[in-house]
């Protein structure tokens, strides 16, 4: 099970796609002690692997005692950074800390462009830096990219240059119109587009010889499954299942891209509001409803939790309308006709 913890809102970047808004630090953010309180409950809970993300969590002072305790507590410790920040000696300091590997984010092999999504002018040059400092130390890492439409014909390109890097998996975000991704809602691919984009990147790892995770696309188990790719995963959407987040602030949710909060850490210990939130339980049924209940990908694929909630006033059972399949379906449901 994998829980991921928005370790701070401080961010030394202004990405154009954050979900959480990340900019300034939060007077509401954890404390170092509540933080170990929180992370040995998680532990307690079953969990194995603790992604660190934020914000940018190695803005946090206390960042590598906080992960040597994860991983004193039988934890998996693993990052989602921007990697403008990791010298050499941080990336020395993570790794005796007990970090396992950097999750680093890469959306352009144009630094112009990269920068520009990412708000700050040398983000990718610096990004690159943090890279080689990992590689330096022996620091395991992989790459992060956010799915827009202006870099979506280089999405297979930069698989290619993650291998090329040393990364270790390629994960490939689709965009959640949540936080400041709101405001650029209307650079999201579209339904065929997202469609066939994921067709493409699962063979371009292949063909690459490296994992590639696309992440809130969960249609991409039955695109596996369809164009004969093997892959280790054994089902898209996590939320709620194997799969959870805290918030700077202590607030527990299903996943990043969800509003619905399941409980808070302060009021709450971790291991119970995972066991007994009604959010969790209600997840948990699977009683999807419209093409996503009807669907025979369902147990693998689940649709994504977060757009169906979005788009269905809040029925995070609701239907992933973000799904071409889904739309043959319910058209071939609604006619009575065989949909190809």
């Amino acid at each position: 099970m994998i829980v991921s913890w928005m370790t701070t809102n401080r961010c030394n970047l202004k990405c154009a796609h954050c979900y959480q808004d990340a900019d300034e630090c939060d007077n509401r953010e954890l404390s170092t002690e509540e933080a170990r309180t929180m992370i040995s409950d998680i532990a307690r809970a079953g969990f194995k692997i603790m992604i660190f993300s934020g914000g940018e969590p190695l803005m946090r002072d206390d960042i590598f005692d906080l992960v040597a305790h994860a991983a004193s507590c039988g934890l998996r410790p693993v990052f989602g950074s921007n990697g403008t920040l990791i010298t050499q000696d941080v990336a020395r300091k993570l790794k005796a800390a007990g970090a396992c590997a950097m999750g680093i984010s890469i959306d352009s092999l144009d630094a112009e462009k990269h920068d520009k999504f990412r708000g700050i002018n040398g983000a990718h040059a610096a990004t690159l830096a943090g890279i080689e400092a990992c590689k330096s130390v022996g620091l395991p890492f992989q790459v992060h990219t956010t799915v827009v439409d202006w870099n979506r014909d280089e999405v297979c390109d930069i698989t290619r240059f993650a291998k090329e890097l040393g990364a270790m998996n390629h994960s490939v975000f689709f965009l959640v119109p949540v936080g400041r991704g709101k405001d650029i809602s209307d650079e999201s691919i579209d339904v065929e587009q997202n469609e066939q984009l994921l067709a493409d990147i699962l063979r371009a790892g292949c063909d690459a010889g490296i994992e590639v995770k696309p992440t809130c696309a969960p249609q991409f188990m039955r695109i596996a499954e369809q164009i004969g790719v093997q892959t280790r995963y054994t089902r898209g959407c996590l939320a709620g299942l194997t799969y959870c987040v805290v918030g700077s602030e202590g607030i527990v949710r299903a996943c990043a891209y969800m509003t619905e909060d399941a409980g808070d850490v302060r009021k709450q210990p971790f291991d119970e509001i995972w066991r007994t939130s009604p959010v969790f339980q209600e997840l948990r049924t699977q009683a999807y409803k419209g093409a996503c209940g009807a669907c025979d990908y369902k147990g693998v694929c689940g649709g994504c939790r977060a757009r169906a909630a979005y788009y269905h006033n809040g029925d995070i059972l609701g239907q992933d309308d973000y799904c071409a399949w889904g739309m043959k379906s319910a058209a071939r449901d609604a006619s009575g006709v065989s949909v190809a």
